[in-house]
């Protein structure tokens, strides 16, 4: 049903108003609206308007009882969807992690000191980075996060339970890859 309503919505804000009135669909106001034309015009990795549109109003749906500021949850679903499709990674992938790993909340800061929305260790800037990268910056966090989480997945020949527990630092143990498995298929899978 979800997929229907995700449908609707983004062929209504693909489409031109109707005869001078506002060809807004009920279930999305005017700053909604307004913010999406903005990030879909911003948007970079998808392969035309439509598919951002589509994925956009989806993931924006997902996520807004998380991140609550459109504009916010509209740049972070842009900025998640570019960095991993220059990764090579699937943009729900990265949202599960997020999900388990701080919440959607950019300033986390582990007891181990992991920094940011991916919670990268402040040792990844001296390996692929620069020293003063600042990992609470959100861009950089993902541009860091989905370059590791690539590596690993690389490393470990596409088998994505290892390079997710070798992201978390628990190779060998299942909790961590189970975790950010459920949150995929509950909360970001595209049925």
């Amino acid at each position: 049903m979800v997929c229907g309503a995700v449908l609707a919505a983004g062929i209504a804000l693909a489409s031109p108003p109707a005869s001078g009135a506002a060809a807004v669909p009920g279930h999305v106001d005017p700053a909604m609206r307004a913010a999406l034309k903005k990030a879909i015009a911003e948007s970079r990795g998808f392969d035309n308007r439509f598919d951002a549109e589509v994925w956009l109003v989806d993931m924006s749906h997902r996520l807004a009882a998380r991140v609550p500021n459109v504009q916010r949850r509209l740049a972070l679903l842009r900025d998640v969807h570019a960095a991993a499709d220059e990764a090579g990674l699937s943009p729900q992938l990265v949202l599960a992690l997020i999900q388990v790993e701080s919440g959607f909340q950019r300033f986390a800061l582990s007891s181990a000191g992991a920094e940011g929305l991916m919670q990268i260790m402040p040792f990844w800037r001296k390996e692929i980075g620069k020293p003063d990268d600042n990992l609470f910056k959100r861009r950089t966090n993902l541009r860091y996060g989905c370059t590791i989480l690539a590596y690993y997945l690389k490393l470990e020949h596409g088998d994505r339970s290892r390079a997710l527990a070798r992201y978390n630092g628990s190779l060998g143990q299942l909790w961590y890859p189970m975790r950010v498995e459920t949150a995929l298929r509950r909360d970001w899978q595209i049925p």
